[in-house]
């Protein structure tokens, strides 16, 4: 194992592997912007440089910058969580290529998967199972319209290059994809800096079911289990539980067995998720996308597989076999997070500003982790994420009573929150049956 790593990240989960880091004994280096010079990350880790303004372009994805605190530092490797360049193809190469250890897949598979299309041809290239879509760009409106004509409305109008809920839209008919095309080719352009756009049959009604993969040191591609991801707004995630109420014993072999078809086909190595659509009215499954890191949801699959999934990137990444065995992988109860927001629980607007209370809720089966303590303050420059609340039980029903309990004694002000929508979520009948979609929200407001 390396002796010193650097966190290229902040917050909660920059906290979360100096965590495991610091139980492994490994020196935990992590880099700062200004703006977030107070926050516990910064004063946890043994090392920490500041990288630039709270600008993350000048900051946490300012690659020169980032390379010149690890040398200087002595740092033997980089971890980059999630979100900034955890999934930037060239960041990897350049850190390999600087002599020092990445810690997550390879470059060529991040590259492989980063493009939506290229994802989607070589899935269906593995023999997993995707939506009926475009297998290469929409050239041009005239382009899409045909597509969507040949596929049947309603459809995904989707960035290619995208990402993390963004970069999408639905049409139901040909005025409207007209509209969503212009909308989202020109976003992806901006935001993406690639304005490739696919087109995918729309589902009304969809659950988000994901499936956490590793790529282990030996060459092989394990399964640990999929995640429930569907309480979504604006298509991004709020709640995650494992396993998920909709996924039979039969349904998962297949899911499972798709999933590490997916990481063997591009060589995958490190942690990766799988994600996929489920028709709850079929069965039938398609592959959505893969994230080539970790997920901010690895917490309940730890819960339910017992298992550091930091712990394992890291041994992945040093050529070390995992501390488990993975013929003997099974689960156990059932977990549930919830993320806590910096945002109007109603409209879900963000809303930054000093923390003034902060009393975090403990007890068996509760485990929060957070990026915040009272007396700092949510900026605007970053996600929104302030914390994330986990809890476990032997049943799903348990679960859901540990986390009502665990949401009443969680305690935030200063910082619009979202600790009220989760109150009231935990109270849905739709919720609790287990059978829901990623309309409930919408469904509430």
């Amino acid at each position: 194992m390396f002796e010193s790593l650097l966190v290229a990240n902040r917050g909660e989960i920059a906290r979360r592997i100096i965590r495991t880091a610091k139980k492994l004994g490994i020196r935990a280096i992590v880099v700062h912007s200004e703006a977030d010079a107070g926050l516990p990350f910064v004063t946890e880790a043994d090392v920490a440089v500041c990288v630039g303004p709270a600008n993350p372009a000048l900051s946490y994805r300012n690659v020169e910058a980032i390379l010149a605190a690890a040398k200087d530092t002595g740092a033997q490797a980089i971890h980059p969580g999630y979100g900034f360049l955890s999934e930037n193809a060239d960041f990897a190469r350049t850190v390999e290529a600087g002599g020092l250890i990445w810690v997550g897949p390879g470059a060529d598979a991040i590259s492989a998967m980063g493009d939506k299309i290229n994802a989607r041809n070589l899935m269906a290239a593995a023999g997993v199972p995707v939506a009926p879509g475009t297998t290469e760009p929409a050239a041009d409106l005239d382009a899409a319209v045909a597509a969507a004509a040949e596929i049947g409305y309603p459809v995904m109008v989707k960035a290619a290059a995208g990402g993390g809920g963004m970069g999408m839209g639905v049409a139901t008919d040909e005025a409207g994809l007209r509209t969503e095309y212009d909308k989202v080719r020109s976003f992806a352009e901006r935001m993406f800096g690639d304005g490739s756009v696919l087109i995918e049959r729309y589902f009304p009604r969809v659950r988000h079911v994901e499936v956490q993969i590793l790529g282990l040191a030996d060459g092989r591609v394990v399964a640990l289990g999929e995640r429930e991801c569907s309480v979504q707004r604006r298509n991004q995630k709020l709640v995650e539980e494992s396993p998920s109420p909709a996924v039979s014993p039969e349904l998962r072999s297949r899911f499972l067995a798709a999933a590490v078809r997916a990481g063997e086909a591009v060589n995958y190595r490190n942690a990766g998720t799988v994600e996929c659509l489920l028709d709850p009215t079929t069965g039938e499954f398609f592959f959505l996308e893969m994230n080539t890191r970790l997920q901010v949801e690895h917490p309940v699959t730890e819960y339910v597989y017992g298992v550091d999934l930091v712990e394992e990137q890291l041994r992945v990444a040093a050529g070390l076999a995992p501390t488990f065995d993975p013929d003997a992988l099974a689960p156990r109860g059932h977990a549930i997070e919830l993320r806590i927001n910096a945002e109007d629980p109603k409209r879900f607007l963000p809303g930054p500003g000093a923390i003034t209370t902060w009393n975090e809720p403990s007890g068996s089966g509760v485990r929060v982790d957070s990026g915040y303590v009272a007396g700092n303050t949510v900026t605007p420059f970053y996600d929104s994420l302030m914390a994330k609340l986990i809890v476990s039980g032997d049943t799903r029903d348990e679960a859901v009573q540990r986390a009502k309990a665990a949401v009443a004694q969680f305690e935030i002000a200063g910082p619009k929150n979202n600790l009220p929508f989760f109150a009231e979520l935990l109270e849905n009948p739709e919720f609790l049956s287990g059978d829901y979609d990623t309309g409930i929200v919408s469904r509430m407001r």
